[in-house]
């Protein structure tokens, strides 16, 4: 059926279905972290798309999969000895962060072909669409290269894969976000280039400062180095320490000492941004929608900073490493927001709404 710019209803019903899939995505992110923070990930040994989404339904079967763990080096480490009923535990964890994701799955591409086949969706928007499920498609094969990095010789997953897999589903996260807000029915004054600049610069830096907490958390360097504001008893730790492998890009990914530098780096670096943005804005627009989320991702990263530092000197217990990852996916959605709202507001071009946003994709 050709396409046809659809109605207002019909443009509300698609900014719904893909704000809904990005709570999905949001809810898998979260209930991966738990998935490694409690040490699951590597309780389902086997990757079976379809097959494995009935769980062990007999002690017999529950017993098969606790054998095919515990061959694994990460069982003769950490847990030799469990129970089954512990086993059952982290089991459910991996079971249920797959499940979401193969919910995803079938939540995005039913919905998406319905809305191609009743003509709603423009070209422009149907490649994006696409893109978008092609990077979730491609998160399901590094989610299982990700694990398989920790079933033959080490005991938990690589780091560098485990930040990969982190990285891409907050990519494909940003991207239904910032095609949600695409749909916003209200046309909106342009905001100056500086103020797009910096919100997505902004928005950059907090994709990257996801990336250096996997790597983080992949190295469990919030477990050796738990001071502050000193490092390592210093401000500036000793070049010798933070550069001692070869090559020295290796020290940017492998040496916990560098990683967790680097992190809280940047980590300051993103606070004063976000303060001189916020700063920049009020004084720029003086009120509105882009000078509230401003201040509002200003305060969330502020909150954020707080919660990393007393989660660090906690030696990041269980319930406040939770809350670091979910605050850091609220800091990456106020980020999103407001990068794609000030984006949309160029001075070059018409405001954006429902019906500019599908004459611009057809």
């Amino acid at each position: 059926m050709p396409a046809k710019k659809p109605s207002l209803q019909q443009t509300r019903a698609i900014r719904l279905w893909l704000c809904a899939m990005a709570a999905l995505v949001l809810a898998m992110v979260l209930v991966g972290g738990a998935t490694r923070l409690t040490e699951s990930g590597l309780s389902i040994t086997e990757w079976r798309p379809v097959t494995g989404v009935v769980p062990p339904l007999s002690e017999a079967q529950w017993q098969s999969e606790f054998e095919k763990y515990q061959v694994i080096p990460q069982y003769r480490a950490l847990n030799e000895g469990m129970s089954l009923d512990a086993f059952k535990s982290i089991y459910w964890w991996e079971w249920t962060h797959r499940l979401i994701g193969r919910t995803i799955g079938i939540v995005f591409l039913l919905p998406f072909l319905w809305f191609l086949w009743r003509g709603w969706i423009g070209p422009g928007l149907r490649r994006r669409l696409w893109l978008i499920f092609g990077l979730g498609a491609l998160q399901g094969a590094v989610g299982w290269w990700m694990v398989a990095s920790g079933l033959a010789e080490r005991i938990e997953v690589s780091q560098y894969r485990l930040a990969t897999h982190l990285l891409l589903a907050c990519l494909i996260y940003v991207a239904l976000l910032w095609t949600a807000q695409r749909f916003e029915d209200e046309p909106s004054a342009p905001v100056p280039p500086r103020i797009r600049i910096g919100a997505i610069a902004l928005l950059l830096l907090v994709l990257g400062q996801i990336y250096l907490g996997a790597l983080v958390a992949g190295l469990r360097a919030g477990r050796i180095y738990n001071t502050w504001p000193l490092i390592d008893g210093s401000l500036l730790p000793d070049p010798s320490r933070l550069f001692f492998n070869a090559p020295l890009w290796r020290n940017f990914f492998e040496n916990a000492l560098t990683v967790q530098f680097d992190h809280r780096m940047l980590a300051y670096t993103i606070f004063v941004v976000a303060l001189a943005h916020a700063f920049a804005v009020a004084r720029g627009l003086r009120k509105g929608s882009v000078v509230a989320g401003a201040a509002l991702l200003a305060a969330a990263v502020t909150l954020q900073a707080a919660l990393g530092v007393w989660t660090l000197l906690l030696v990041a217990p269980l319930p406040l490493a939770l809350a670091h990852q979910a605050v850091a996916m609220l800091v990456l959605t106020i980020a999103t927001l407001h990068a794609a709202t000030v984006a949309e507001r160029n001075p070059r071009r018409q405001p954006a709404s429902a019906r500019t946003f599908w004459k611009t994709a057809e």
